[in-house]
């Protein structure tokens, strides 16, 4: 008996020795990390906010490594090829992705994608959030939400919205809108938000919720007619636009975009990479140039991230069933 306890206890201190070591090591892991260049999946495009803000961010985080953080773009299906090439790599730290509100929560939901967020992947942080602004073609007799919603309820012309592809944040907020106040209007989706832009320009349709980015040019010069933004509040952004809420209570639909690694990746090296982007979000510098891009960046920890895609996905879950949404 006392042989069996014998053995026993020595199995117990390997067993704790051996894992020890392995705490040991993976410490030692995470303070080397990284030891050569990381890849930084982009879901959309070279030269949307996407691709601009990867490689903002992706610069500063270089610089505070060491190591080149190489910038991939993996385009196509609203972003779901790209997450879906994300959740393939190899869990060891050298791959991470920028998904956003389409691929990471609403694209499930309208659609069939051959990956499960929470599954395959470790949500590391939230990095910039912001709103759509509602622009019109200037010939449009409206100049605010409240006339917008009037005019569409008299009759008075037919309205075309656009959108920039199905499940965009453009794409809910006028299901939202017309939701919310029961008008009448046709969905008119583009491949971009530059290519609906150009249309609300042209007068091909009246009115777009646009990201910021490809809108304010065209506002600047007169173009086209801003009329409020669908953040739960007004954006430094643009401060004299008041919150589209204020007109309509309840159309408040923000674009977001958070950084992603592959599921199982080493927790040594998530939390070093974690505390790394946190610091890279705070540079003055990295917000001064996200804040050019018409969004905030920001940083959040792991289970605010998560927490905030679940309270995402069932928001636009409930509105996708009651507006009927579907992926034509």
């Amino acid at each position: 008996m006392h042989k069996f306890a014998s053995i026993a206890m020595k199995l117990g201190l390997a067993t704790w020795l051996g894992l020890v070591a392995a705490v040991i090591q993976g410490n030692a892991l995470a303070q080397a990390y990284p030891t050569k260049p990381v890849k930084l999946i982009v879901t959309y495009p070279p030269g949307g906010s996407s691709d601009l803000m990867a490689r903002v961010f992706g610069q500063k985080l270089s610089e505070i490594w060491g190591q080149p953080v190489i910038v991939e773009s993996k385009p196509g299906a609203a972003g779901s090829i790209g997450m879906d090439f994300a959740a393939k790599q190899a869990p060891d730290g050298y791959t991470f992705v920028v998904g956003n509100l389409g691929p990471a929560a609403v694209n499930p939901l309208l659609s069939k994608v051959p990956y499960e967020v929470e599954r395959d992947f470790v949500a590391i942080s939230l990095i910039s959030t912001g709103p759509n602004i509602l622009i019109v073609n200037p010939n449009l007799p409206v100049k605010s939400l409240r006339e917008l919603t009037e005019f569409a309820k008299s009759g008075a012309g037919k309205l075309n919205f656009g959108t920039s592809g199905p499940g965009s944040v453009s794409h809910l907020s006028g299901e939202m809108f017309k939701a919310l106040t029961g008008i009448q209007s046709v969905e008119v989706p583009y491949k971009g938000g530059i290519l609906a832009v150009q249309d609300i320009v042209a007068g091909h349709i009246q009115y777009l919720f646009s990201d910021s980015l490809p809108a304010m040019a065209f506002i600047k010069s007169g173009r086209a007619r801003a009329l409020c933004v669908t953040g739960p509040e007004r954006s430094p952004i643009t401060p004299d636009l008041p919150p589209c809420a204020e007109a309509v209570p309840g159309l408040v639909a923000v674009n977001w975009w958070g950084v992603f690694m592959p599921a199982g990746t080493p927790k040594p090296i998530v939390d070093k990479f974690h505390a790394d982007l946190v610091k890279a979000m705070a540079d003055p510098d990295v917000k001064k140039k996200f804040a050019d891009l018409g969004v905030d960046a920001v940083s959040s920890t792991q289970a605010q991230f998560v927490a905030f895609m679940r309270a995402e996905v069932a928001k636009y879950a409930k509105l996708i069933k009651e507006a009927g949404i579907k992926v034509q």
